[in-house]
């Protein structure tokens, strides 16, 4: 929750010292393009196989087995990651072509900013994955606090960046793209001395023929595949958005990071909190705790996702304008363009959370083919969706950075609900009656917010963008919490009349 508010802090800077403009576009592709590769090397197809595997080796073999494999494994990554950021760091212009295709020929400033500040952020990838290795490690020890405390220190250190560095830079944007260099190191450094407390402080070794290596990478080939796809689609995204309108990237990313806000501090914490406790079971042949964590934690996602999503669309605009609207660098334009993709984002934000939760119930069974073929087929809609909503969008004058994000949200529903079948196909889903049920009480209680919610924005002007804007800064914050704590009120009083309970947050007992 504290990283996620963090995160929020930042991108509010950042709106503030950078804005929209183009510049801006080409920081936010340089900082894209790590966070793509990190995707694969951290938190895609490298820990759903590592995790699960560390997990059978803590509980079936000694501490040796476990730091042998540890060991290996950080020396077999960090050789890769090293030789891939030193390639993309010589051949940044490829790369930024591959991205940005467009801005070579139409926009070459803007192209060769990219490129010089990608030679700065790309290496970033290495440490940022390491941090991920380690992480896998501190969950399987069931030590979440410090794994989840540190993306802070990266918002933080974007954070000084921008407020500290940036006046001394004749450009702003190369001071945040030092600032994301800077954080990676930070961030792995800062786990170090933790793995060191529980004797998992791997001494590098290249090493390809462990058993526990091969048994990693056997189960990380259909699942790269899967992350390649999936990859490949948000690389479509990303050229759509560079040939439209200066601004849409940036829009884009603005509507979207509001929308990961639930998803950050809920769907990823339930996920991780899941995968290791899943693997156990998995190990132990516990079926029905197993089943039981996934139904809580589906029940968990539903509860929160659902009226996070209706409060999303309902106050796309009013919550975009208090958090990034002031001064001159972004414009009330802005803020309507990215209330457009916002409340397209948040259509998808119960699908996005509910796959988080999902996946680890095939990855924790080291099932990696069933969920990629599933992400297969989402993506493949996804890049159809995309052609379908952006270009008829985009040539007919209407915003077509919303296709993007209507597409990237369907998708996701579509992976969701493959996931949420292919799980009671296999039977590992039991309880169906019961979250039926669950979700009944819960769509009783959303009808009741959302009427709330709408009346007090109504009353308090939170509907009206022209009267909107005229608040100041501390007017328009003061209001929307009142809106949102009475629909936050008759949401839980709503719950409760329903037959809701604290103990029904409980998770499982194993």
């Amino acid at each position: 929750m504290l990283s996620r508010i963090l995160g929020l802090l930042r991108d509010i800077v950042l709106a503030r010292v950078i804005g929209a403009e183009a510049l801006a576009d080409a920081f936010f592709i340089a900082f894209k393009i790590p966070n793509f590769f990190r995707r694969l090397f951290s938190e895609g197809a490298f820990s759903q196989a590592f995790v699960p595997v560390l997990g059978e080796y803590r509980e079936r073999g000694g501490q040796f087995l476990v730091r042998e494999l540890v060991s290996r494994v950080f020396g077999n990554l960090g050789l890769i990651l090293l030789l891939l950021s030193l390639a993309v760091v010589v051949f940044s212009p490829v790369v930024t072509g591959i991205f940005a295709p467009s801005w070579y020929f139409d926009f070459p400033e803007k192209f060769s900013a990219t490129a010089s500040m990608l030679r700065i952020t790309f290496p970033y990838l290495f440490f940022i994955s390491l941090t991920g290795f380690a992480a896998g490690i501190l969950n399987t020890y069931d030590r979440f606090a410090v794994p989840a405390f540190t993306p802070m220190l990266l918002n933080i250190t974007l954070i000084s960046a921008a407020l500290f560095a940036a006046p001394w830079f004749e450009e702003p944007t190369l001071a945040l793209a030092w600032g994301v260099l800077c954080a990676g190191a930070i961030q792995f450094a800062f786990q170090l001395p933790f793995l060191k407390q529980i004797h998992m402080l791997p001494m590098p070794m290249v090493d390809w023929q462990h058993s526990g290596v091969k048994k990693i990478l056997s189960l990380m080939a259909p699942a790269i595949f899967g992350v390649s796809v999936s990859q490949i689609n948000l690389l479509l995204d990303t050229i759509l958005a560079t040939f439209l309108p200066t601004g849409s990237v940036s829009w884009l990313y603005y509507s979207d990071r509001l929308a990961q806000l639930p998803l950050g501090v809920f769907g990823v914490a339930i996920a991780t909190v899941i995968l290791p406790n899943l693997s156990r079971y998995h190990a132990m042949n516990s079926k029905d705790s197993y089943s039981l964590t996934i139904d809580w934690a589906i029940k968990m996602v539903l509860l929160l996702a659902v009226p996070a999503a209706a409060a999303l669309m309902l106050l796309a605009y009013p919550v975009l304008t208090t958090l990034f609207l002031y001064g001159d660098v972004m414009t009330a334009h802005d803020m309507q363009m990215a209330a457009l993709s916002l409340r397209a984002y948040a259509l998808g934000l119960v699908g996005f959370m509910l796959i988080k939760v999902l996946a680890p119930g095939f990855f924790a069974r080291q099932d990696m083919v069933t969920p990629v073929r599933f992400g297969i087929i989402a993506m493949a809609a996804n890049m159809v969706m995309n052609l379908l909503f952006v270009v008829p969008l985009h040539y007919s004058g209407n915003p077509g950075h919303v296709g993007l994000a209507l597409a990237t949200s369907l998708a996701a529903c579509v992976n969701a609900a493959l996931l949420y079948f292919g799980l009671r196909r296999d039977e590992v889903l039991k309880n169906f009656d019961e979250v039926s049920s669950f979700f009944k009480r819960l769509l009783a209680a959303l009808f009741f917010m959302i009427a709330v919610v709408y009346v007090s924005a109504v009353f308090l002007g939170a509907m009206d963008a022209a009267v909107w804007q005229r608040f100041e800064w501390w007017q328009r914050l003061l209001r929307l919490f009142a809106v949102c704590g009475c629909g936050l009120l008759m949401y839980v009083s709503a719950l409760f009349l329903l037959g809701f309970r604290l103990r029904d947050l409980r998770g499982p007992v194993a």
